[in-house]
């Protein structure tokens, strides 16, 4: 059924719409510094200081674990090998169980290491600076297979009998995504079904992409009811009879991941395994999502100071007309641009996860905020290392090998750093979940009246309550002092944190324009949402690159000048960047741009097909030409 973009919605969205909101946490019962950004608060005090990092301050047990794995993936893991052959050799996953690399997160009375979400975040990077696929199994098995939702809402029971399994190496996964489902829930097909005895429910249905899913000994499978239409989170056995793997998928990166099709037939699955209550599956899934995202700007991150390092090393050795490279402008600007972002996606992953440890936050726009932030940042760094080596970047690691030069694997990560702006959550999912969130209070406040079915009455009765609040929010969104000597102990970057406060109220004020401007059309007024959420991050990164680097100055860091320099030179970028969002919200070509690609779907533009090859014949399986000729022949 199509969906209507004129204010009005169609059944099948406001089902969709639904099921999204009941499984949404609807309270904020501890602060969040994106939440009061976006309602006009730039509420420094929650993330300065700067949370302590330094590896001084390293626990032992976490340094003996770092260096172990450190020593291991530099001397046992073949990434060249794995690429090539697309499988995890049995050494590297039997070495990787035996340092306990499966339980990093689980707690030590379950057989785990117990790491902190910081200390883990520090282990995805990492592992993202020398393996995507390694980093792809571990992460998938421990921030959103079983050890993460069991740890949140499993029973003692369940954390018995599977968290010491998972911490000694039994793989596990997540399924949700199907054929038909990727992040609209509201279609779900795989069923449910509590037996006439109520001890088991029988499951059926199948999942696409389920990463690990081809090497897992347990799943975590969302099902619906199929009368109530409610999700619940179970755990699988995949030795249990129906459990099929069906098909193992390959990508164009990360070529060695377990990522399956799996089937379930008529599979018992004992009443016992059900995570938290039945029908809170979709909301396990969201809250598992909080803090299990955090890997992933993590893993980024470990990529991006690879490339720097790559970037700066060819830089400097690489010489073009009488001078290396790295003295042109051209490239110069590239490294400077690349150190001041890698030093922000530092600081955003490590704020992150920090608040993630300390409790008393509600990191839910956080952690979106650092997956989007860093996972975008981190492909164009890629990007921009793919340039600077040129040819050899595009080279593959064994051809640099068999001609004698150096082989910096840059084609392999750009291949398997492409999907991380998709995994977790793509980036147009984050920037709508996050969009929603920003809405939230105004929603509280005033959603009544933009949604169908409620009575002019209603409304009418309404507006006391709507006035009051708007009557003493909306002024002081104006009044405040983002000026001068504000923030002064924070020396030269203190203006840019004087910028960010005057943003955040005219960020609050854009807002509440949109709602007032566009009414009920809002919510399908992508760009302008997209532009809203990506004003926040920027803010959001600004905030955090200063905040480090005053730290460094605070402890005496041996670096916190060159720090300085690097956040000084990102803010600069930054609110260019702020300046022209603000401006685009309302001078745009969007209505034009929506028109245009209705007229793309409809058919109006088919005549620029013309030239090609048909589609589907390109796309259709070809018979090897032997084949042909003895059909023929036979014929």
């Amino acid at each position: 059924m199509s969906i209507k973009h004129d204010g009005k919605t169609t059944k099948s969205e406001r089902e969709s719409l639904q099921v999204a909101e009941a499984a949404r946490e609807k309270e904020w019962r501890a602060p969040s510094f994106l939440k009061e950004m976006f309602l006009g608060n730039f509420r420094l005090d929650l993330i300065h200081p700067f949370p302590a990092t330094e590896s001084d301050q390293d626990r032992p047990e976490f340094t003996e674990f770092y260096n172990k794995l450190k020593h291991f993936l530099e001397t046992e893991c073949d990434s060249e090998e794995i690429d090539r052959t697309g499988e995890y050799p049995e050494k590297v996953i039997s070495g990787l169980a035996r340092m306990g690399a499966f339980g990093m997160k689980i707690p030590k009375e379950y057989g785990g290491h117990g790491f902190t979400q910081a200390e883990y975040s520090r282990l995805m990077e990492l592992l993202g600076s020398m393996d995507g696929n390694v980093c792809a199994l571990l992460s998938a098995h421990q921030s959103i297979g079983l050890p993460q939702p069991l740890k949140v809402f499993g029973t003692e029971e369940q954390k018995k009998k599977y968290l010491p399994r998972c911490a000694a190496g039994a793989i596990s996964a997540f399924a949700l995504t199907e054929d038909g489902v990727g992040s609209d829930p509201a279609r779900l097909a795989t069923t449910a079904e509590l037996t006439p005895d109520g001890e088991s429910y029988v499951l059926n249905g199948r999942k696409l992409w389920c990463t690990n899913g081809t090497l897992a000994e347990v799943i975590v499978v969302m099902a619906v009811n199929p009368e109530t239409r409610k999700i619940s989170a179970f755990i699988v056995e995949t030795s249990t009879p129906g459990v099929k793997i069906e098909h193992r998928c390959h990508f164009m990166g990360l070529r060695a991941i377990g990522n399956g099709v799996i089937s379930f037939t008529d599979v018992r699955i004992p009443k016992e395994n059900l995570i938290g209550k039945e029908g809170a599956g979709l909301k396990i899934a969201l809250v598992t999502l909080n803090t299990g995202r955090l890997s992933l700007p993590a893993g980024v991150l470990g990529g991006a100071k690879q490339c720097l390092e790559i970037c700066r090393r060819w830089a400097g050795e690489r010489a073009q007309w009488g001078k290396e490279i790295g003295k042109h402008e051209a490239i110069a600007h590239k490294l400077a641009e690349m150190a001041a972002k890698t030093f922000a996606m530092e600081a955003i992953s490590d704020l992150a996860s920090s608040m993630a440890d300390r409790g008393g936050y509600d990191i839910r726009l956080e952690a979106a905020a650092a997956k989007e932030y860093n996972s975008v940042e981190g492909w164009n760094l890629i990007d921009e290392t793919m340039q600077i080596r040129g040819g050899r970047g595009y080279e593959t690691e064994a051809s640099l090998r068999a001609r004698g030069d150096e082989t910096f694997p840059v084609e392999r990560m750009m291949r398997d750093s492409r999907i991380n702006r998709i995994f977790e959550g793509s980036s147009e999912i984050m920037h709508l979940f996050m969009a929603r969130e920003a809405l939230d209070r105004h929603i509280s406040i005033s959603g009544k009246m933009i949604e169908p079915g409620v009575s002019m009455g209603q409304k009418l009765a309404m507006l006391p309550k709507i006035g009051a609040f708007y009557a003493t929010w909306y002024p002081t969104r104006w009044l405040g002092w983002g000026r001068w000597p504000r923030y002064g102990e924070f020396g030269k970057l203190a203006g840019h944190l004087r910028f960010c406060e005057r943003s955040s109220r005219k960020l609050a004020r854009q807002i509440f324009h949109g709602m007032v401007f566009h009414g009920p059309k809002l919510q399908n007024k992508q760009a302008f949402l997209f532009r809203i959420v990506d004003v926040a991050n920027e803010l959001f990164a600004m905030a955090a690159t200063v905040s480090r680097a005053q730290a460094m100055k605070k402890a005496g860091h041996a670096e916190a000048k060159h720090a300085a320099e690097l956040a000084d030179m990102f803010c600069m970028d930054s609110t260019r960047k702020v300046k022209k969002l603000f401006k685009d919200l309302w001078s745009n070509d969007d209505d034009k741009k929506y028109a245009v690609g209705r007229h793309v779907l409809s058919g109006n533009f088919n005549w620029l097909d013309e030239g090609t090859v048909d589609l589907d014949a390109a796309c259709a399986p070809k018979r090897p030409v032997g084949v042909e000729r003895e059909a023929g022949v036979a014929g």
